[in-house]
């Protein structure tokens, strides 16, 4: 078992490194195809968040990977459009779309900015574009304060990244809210700029299961 385990993100590191000269939606195939649930279960450390995970994990591969992947390609660039401010990164088969706090939020507090719900209400306007996704909202803040003050304002913020998308139309139903706190920095807490980048709203789309088959059969424009 233990080789195993050593094996699984060895392979998929050579993926990554054999496709970097491949487009994003090549890239979703072959990594879905090759790593599918397994990586996707293995990938939530070592800097990445759970967001990664989730978008891995949530792969097909194949064929159908190849047209969810293009189907995403074209999502993805309609966000960044609408959100230059956002990072919008390809992953998988999804996107994974990340907010600085900063940009949402006064310090400490879980109350969107009016910037903010501008800039939610244009990405609702995206996600009600293309029904047949899920979305996984993740709250996660710096080392700052005590772990179970960051716990909480993580879990509020998630929630009201949520709850506003959900008044602007995007159905609740496709909504799945997390949130860890200072558990999962994606770089060490240890200068202001860093603290910076891991206070933050986490968001990953992926194809929900009518989208799967419709990709399957060939269905999906």
């Amino acid at each position: 078992m233990r080789k195993n385990w050593i094996f699984i993100p060895a392979l998929f590191a050579v993926l990554l490194t054999n496709c970097k000269s491949a487009n994003n939606t090549q890239k979703g195939t072959a990594i879905g195809a090759a790593a599918g649930a397994g990586a996707g279960a293995l990938i939530g450390g070592g800097g990445k968040s759970s967001v990664w995970g989730a978008l891995i994990g949530a792969a097909v591969g194949g064929g159908a990977g190849y047209v969810i992947g293009h189907h995403m390609d074209k999502q993805a660039k309609e966000i960044k459009q609408a959100v230059p401010d956002a990072q919008v990164e390809r992953v998988g088969e999804g996107i994974n779309m990340t907010f600085n706090s900063g940009l949402l939020f006064q310090i400490n507090s879980s109350a969107l900015s009016e910037a903010a719900k501008t800039n939610l209400e244009k990405v609702a306007g995206v996600f009600v574009k293309y029904p047949e996704t899920n979305i996984l909202i993740e709250g996660h803040t710096d080392d700052t304060g005590t772990p179970e003050y960051n716990m909480e304002l993580s879990k509020k913020r998630a929630y009201s990244v949520s709850d506003y998308l959900q008044s602007k139309g995007v159905s609740s139903s496709r909504m799945n809210v997390k949130w860890y706190g200072e558990s999962q920095p994606k770089v060490p807490n240890t200068t202001d700029a860093n603290r910076t980048m891991n206070r933050r709203v986490e968001v990953a789309i992926t194809a929900n299961e009518q989208m799967k088959q419709e990709a399957k059969d060939g269905k999906l424009n």
